[in-house]
């Protein structure tokens, strides 16, 4: 990058800065002012503070140029004859330089210059969304880091995915600049899981081996205890002490829910008891392939709270875990779930359980919470002639049922596979998160429905929903699997 455009650059980041700011005083109305003023201030507010995240980004995105290009004038500079020792000396020179002026630890330092160089060689996408201000310096960071590892194929499928609307099987949902960086690393960590060149079960061998527990002493004689499990352990015993800590709370009950659940889960630690409370029954939901759970696949099943997992622990959470596990068998031509309809106004557990598998969590934009006591609730209201089925239900958390209901947030366009949008008091919509389904794999060498000039029976082959079942809204979409499988 020539100095010349560094120099433009860092004066058009300067100038959008000073004309933003001129703008929201300008539009600052004395007090008293009509509210229509106010109004218009607050819109103005929140166009500036649109506006200002897009020039972070793009910020951002010309620090990550400069970085990049500092480092090749260093290499340049450097001496085609120098030894290893010499190189490793210039590495650590830079490295240093660069967290005396952007005033961080020189760790912080190296991992910003080796993200810059990514950035700038690997992943052209993320560069241009980046200086495009379509997506945040966070989303850039969890692209590198979800891409670590990957070959160049694997790598530019990712970017693709969530960053070009034209890829096949693109992202579905909002865009992922409109995602919370804890939502987005979630939807990017799965499509790695997915699309990995090493199958997930032979890296969750490989992971399984480092389980552990840890202790690390904190402040105010107090520690944290934390233990690093496989993914259906760990779920199990979450849920289980969530659980256990709704029991307890009441109007008697001072400790909140945190405070409840650590309690819970120390007195089972300690006494193997939770002051007289038996362990309750986890209740999470294992999404599986149908050919997975025959073995022809090995494409990897979805546990509710988590993400993928390996075949062979969706395997064995049906067969053992049946009690605790509920198996959620999907469509083999399109891998979503079926809706399950009904026409009364209180919405039964099991439409409760489509509607955790269709949303994932809360659906309010950016909430991460996935209670399993979330609530069921009707965006048009039953009594305003709103109908109890998936396109019309969803279940947001307490905070946000509470905000429908108190505030002029309000709930739309809700389908049987999205949760709905969010309309804001402002009249601003926001998009909610979209589950990522995907087609199963599908082995070559069997012969599916859709090929079949007649519809197969059961127990023959899983039937192609779409095609041969006469009513979609049902419990179970192969009624009969058991005997199938067994067969």
């Amino acid at each position: 990058m020539e100095s010349t455009a560094v120099s433009d650059a860092l004066d058009a980041v300067a100038a959008s800065v000073a004309a933003l700011s001129r703008h929201i005083k300008s539009a600052r109305p004395a007090g008293g002012a009509p509210s229509d003023l106010l109004r218009q201030l607050a819109d103005d507010c929140l166009d500036g503070l649109t506006e200002a995240s897009r020039l972070e980004a793009k910020t951002a995105a010309l620090k990550v140029e400069l970085a990049a290009a500092l480092v090749e004038a260093t290499k340049a500079m450097e001496s085609p004859s120098a030894s290893p020792q010499q190189r490793c000396a210039t590495d650590m020179a830079l490295v240093a330089e660069v967290a005396c002026v952007l005033t961080i630890s020189e760790r912080t330092a190296g991992a910003f210059l080796h993200e810059a160089r990514q950035l700038t060689t690997a992943l052209p996408l993320t560069l241009a969304s980046l200086q495009a201000g379509t997506i945040s310096w966070q989303h850039a960071r969890i692209l590198v880091d979800e891409t670590t590892g990957l070959d160049r194929a694997a790598t530019a499928g990712l970017e693709a995915h969530f960053l070009d609307p034209d890829a096949e099987n693109a992202a579905r949902g909002c865009p992922a600049g409109e995602l919370v960086p804890s939502r987005f690393r979630a939807k990017a960590r799965t499509w790695r899981e997915r699309h990995h060149s090493v199958s997930i079960e032979k890296r969750h061998q490989a992971s399984a081996q480092d389980r552990r527990l840890e202790f690390t002493p904190d402040r105010d004689g107090m520690a944290w205890l934390s233990a690093y499990l496989p993914a259906d352990a760990a779920a199990s015993i979450w849920n289980r002490a969530t659980a256990a800590a709704r029991a307890f709370q009441g109007p008697g009950e001072s400790r909140n829910l945190s405070q409840l659940r650590a309690d819970t889960a120390a007195n089972w630690l300690i006494a193997g008891v939770a002051d007289g409370v038996p362990s309750p029954k986890a209740q999470v939901l294992v999404t599986v392939p149908v050919l997975t759970l025959m073995g022809a696949t090995e494409e990897p099943a979805m546990l509710d709270g988590y993400g993928p997992i390996p075949p062979s622990m969706a395997r064995r959470l049906v067969a053992d875990g049946a009690s605790s596990f509920h198996r959620v068998l999907t469509d083999p031509a399109s891998g979503t779930p079926l809706e399950i309809g009904r026409s009364s106004h209180r919405v039964p557990n099991v439409l409760r359980q489509w509607l955790r598998l269709r949303d994932g969590r809360c659906p309010f934009p950016g909430c991460n919470n996935q209670s399993l006591d979330n609530e069921a609730d009707h965006a048009l209201a039953w009594h305003e002639g709103g109908t109890t089925g998936v396109s019309n239900l969803s279940q947001p958390c307490r905070k946000h049922h509470r905000l429908k209901h108190t505030t002029g947030w309000q709930p739309m366009d809700a389908s049987r596979d999205a949760p709905p949008g969010w309309m804001a008091p402002s009249g601003r919509r926001y998009t909610s998160e979209e589950q990522d389904w995907e087609p199963p794999w599908q082995p070559h060498d069997i012969p599916w429905p859709r090929d079949l000039p007649e519809p197969v029976q059961p127990g023959e082959f899983p039937p192609d929903i779409g095609a041969y079942l006469p009513d979609p809204a049902l419990v179970d979409p192969l009624p009969d699997w058991e005997m199938w499988l067994a067969a």
